[in-house]
């Protein structure tokens, strides 16, 4: 059974690999992490807010995805500019990825109630791209294809975004690494060179209170990087006396258009799970996710885990707990 698990990883990493194509790290709770998806979203708390996220994916297959990401950021000049970083660090097998990014938002305030916000955002960093060749299995010894321990390149990185808000609403677009460069092991064998490629995010939701308890809030999260599937995430949350989230996750792909370098049987159902986030006390807020595998990955792992903590620095500002996104 562990050399069945290898071989799914190992084909799926290599044909991943050979288009050119690797998908930025997936976090089932971005609603809650909108900075990490679009850079127009630093500041939209309006007030200094941390958070730290971390996610296993594919539990019990040996070299699946493990991420981190933190994050902070704050709204000054009367809450007009969004500033703020994030550090994500990703691996999955052999390759790794190490993002820093500082990242500013543009923040119009449309109307006299300070409610309906049109935000531009760009951030600016560096995103380390590694290959440990110690960590690949050869099929023969001595494959002087395999690099000899880790090799690594540093290079720049840069996102941009625009995203409308007002109470009840969000929609958002963004794009990062579009600055798409190669970490070439060798110039003439595609396979293992990784190439960092722009990915594209369009966001939005709602929110529908239903009393003065409940709030309802669908969301969806829509992902392309131009090359491999285009991932669909559908979510369902409801809010409990302010203070309790719990929601439902479908994950798809979608073909919004023709991609010549994907099969045609490719199946679309990818994952299904839930997401909690409690506010343990005013400025502290913990969240919990767990999505399984609806294609044949889920005959073998045991599904993916995602925790994260988020704290806000109290200030007489503040506009939780009716910050709903």
């Amino acid at each position: 059974m562990i050399s069945l698990k290898k071989i799914i990883f190992v084909v799926g990493c290599f044909w991943c690999a050979t288009l050119h194509a690797q998908q930025n790290a997936h976090f089932g709770q971005y609603v809650f992490n909108g900075m990490y998806i679009n850079p127009a979203y630093t500041g939209y708390k309006e007030e200094l807010y941390l958070q730290a996220f971390a996610r296993a994916q594919w539990t019990g297959i040996k070299g699946a995805p493990q991420t981190l990401s933190v994050s902070a950021d704050e709204a000054i000049n009367d809450e007009s500019l969004g500033i703020g970083a994030i550090i994500t660090k990703d691996k999955i097998g052999a390759q790794s990825s190490l993002n820093a990014s500082a990242n500013f938002a543009y923040r119009i305030k449309l109307d006299r109630t300070e409610t309906n916000i049109l935000a531009f955002g760009l951030g600016v960093g560096v995103i380390q791209i590694g290959l440990n060749g110690n960590l690949l299995d050869p099929i023969e010894q001595g494959d002087n294809r395999i690099p000899t321990g880790s090799i690594s390149q540093v290079m720049p990185d840069v996102r941009a975004g625009i995203h409308y808000s007002n109470e009840k609403f969000f929609i958002g677009f963004s794009a990062d690494n579009l600055l798409s460069k190669s970490l070439s092991v060798f110039t003439d064998y595609n396979l293992l060179n990784v190439k960092v490629q722009p990915h594209f995010y369009l966001s939005s939701g709602l929110a529908l209170p239903l009393s003065d308890e409940f709030v309802f809030k669908p969301t969806f999260l829509i992902k392309d990087d131009l090359h491999g599937p285009t991932s669909l995430d559908l979510n369902a949350f409801l809010l409990v006396k302010e203070r309790f989230w719990l929601g439902a996750v479908y994950r798809t792909s979608v073909k919004i258009y023709p991609k010549q370098n994907l099969e045609n049987n490719l199946r679309d159902r990818a994952a299904i799970g839930f997401i909690t986030e409690l506010f343990v006390r005013q400025n502290l807020r913990l969240g919990y996710g767990y999505d399984y595998s609806l294609n044949k990955l889920g005959n073998y792992d045991y599904g993916s885990h995602e925790i994260s903590v988020g704290y806000y620095l109290v200030t007489k500002k503040s506009r939780r707990p009716k910050c709903y996104f």
